[in-house]
Parts: C-alpha cells; sequence; structure tokens
C-alpha cells in the first residue's frame, strides 16, 4: 500500500524545524488512556510526539512509510521505529493503550486507519488526533504570511489541507468522543528559524516543482519589514484535538 509523502525530501528541514507539541496537550492525552503500556504514534516523522508519549507510556511504536524521517528520528529506549503505515499496522490485536497521529491525520486513508484503530486498541483505549493551523503574531507579520499562504503557495496545497484549515473538525472520526480543551503552541524563534520552517511546507514544494522557482526568496524582504534582525518573536499556532475512546 502506498502512502502521500509530502515531506521526504525536506526530512532534514523537518527535523530542524517543525516545533514541539505543548507538554500539557500530551499529560491530557495520556490521561484519557485506561493504562499506560503501549502506544502507537503514526507518521511520526522525526518522532518528535513519539518522544513525548515515551514519558507518559512503557513503550512506543512509532511507523512512519517515510525511511528518510526515520533516519532523522532521536533513539530513545522506550520508542521502537518502524517502518509502516498508520493503516497496517504492525502491532497485535487488542494490545495498545494509545493510537496517536500528530498532525498528520488528514492525509490517511480514513477507513483503513480507523478499522486498523479498533483492531489494535485495547477496550476502552484511545484516539488521539491533533494538529495546529498557521502561526500567528502580529498583524503586520499575520497579514504577509496569509498572502503568501492563500495567494502565493496557496493553489499547490493538497486537497487534504482543508482538514487543518478546518480545525479538524470534519475530519470522519467514528468515535465516542471526549470533550478535550484548548491548546496552544507557541515558539520562540528568529526570521531565520520562520524561514527554515516554511520550507517545510508541501505547498512549497509542490511550487519548486511545478515552477521550478523557489517562493521563499521573494518572501524574506517582505517579512525583514516587520522583523528586527536578529531578534526572536513569539509564535502561537492555534492547536485542535481530537480524542475518542474504542
Amino acid at each position: 500500500m502506498s502512502f502521500k509523502d509530502h515531506f521526504s525530501r525536506q526530512s532534514g528541514s523537518y527535523s530542524r524545524y517543525r516545533p514541539a507539541y505543548p507538554p500539557a496537550l500530551l499529560e491530557f492525552v495520556a490521561t484519557q488512556a485506561p493504562m499506560h503500556g503501549l502506544a502507537i504514534d503514526c507518521a511520526t516523522g522525526n518522532g518528535q510526539a513519539a518522544l513525548a508519549l515515551a514519558q507518559h507510556f512503557e513503550s512506543v511504536i512509532a511507523v512512519d512509510g517515510s525511511r528518510s524521517q526515520l533516519a532523522r528520528a532521536r533513539s530513545h529506549p522506550r520508542v521502537h521505529y518502524v517502518a509502516s503505515l498508520a493503516e497496517r499496522l504492525p502491532v497485535g490485536d487488542s494490545r495498545a493503550a494509545l493510537v496517536a497521529a500528530a498532525q498528520a491525520a488528514h492525509w490517511f486513508d480514513f477507513e483503513r486507519f480507523h478499522a486498523e484503530c479498533r483492531r489494535v486498541l485495547a477496550p476502552g483505549g484511545v484516539i488521539a488526533l491533533w494538529t495546529y493551523g498557521k502561526f500567528r503574531v502580529d498583524a503586520g507579520v499575520d497579514a504577509v504570511i496569509d498572502h503568501f499562504y492563500a495567494r502565493v503557495v496557496g493553489r499547490f496545497w493538497p486537497p487534504e489541507r482543508r482538514y487543518v484549515e478546518e480545525g479538524y473538525r470534519t475530519l470522519p472520526f467514528p468515535w465516542r468522543e471526549v470533550c478535550a480543551p484548548d491548546f496552544e503552541l507557541t515558539t520562540c524563534w528568529d526570521l531565520p528559524q520562520v524561514m527554515g520552517y516554511l520550507e517545510t511546507w508541501s505547498a512549497v514544494q509542490r511550487f519548486k516543482d511545478e515552477l521550478g522557482s523557489d517562493p521563499l526568496p521573494a518572501l524574506r524582504p517582505l517579512l525583514d519589514r516587520h522583523w528586527a534582525p536578529g531578534a526572536s518573536r513569539t509564535l502561537r499556532w492555534p492547536m485542535h484535538l481530537r480524542v475518542g475512546v474504542a
């Protein structure tokens, strides 16, 4: 079975520039699980969520279809990385306390993924899917980013991006849902870090592929107008979490 691979080529930038998830979100997800034995992290990428889950679970199986991403994942004694897909989990029936997917569930084959979750989750086990939207800084920066997102690379976003834009509210979710609190992801970044993060956008990569040019150099001077040289600023991403019980 193939998968939609939008990130292998930029796995180096992905590893360096994708922000970490809020500890409070991971703690909330862990508290919903009936036990803390095995957790599964689907489409783990460089292992960000898997490493965080390892603080709450005895073991974590972290799967990804991209060997390039897995090659950059950080090792941990309780995390086992496997080249596999969310729709084909390398776990026996009714063994997992948690199946999680961070910033990834919108790429899945929903029917096959949820069927696998039903198979591997123990009774009362939990599924948790979360995503984050565009970062916010201030009116000036936000206007530049919004224009770039919608007008420059907008037509290059894969159609699945709409689930992120809709805060996962329309994501198929056939589970008994748990009401989750609001969370926010924050970072303190300088402008080179922001540019590195933008390079990981799937729409930027598709822009390069189809037009043969890079849209980021033209963006940099527009952001320079709102960013003091060498300064770090606070970026805030709204997060959206859905939690269900098997």
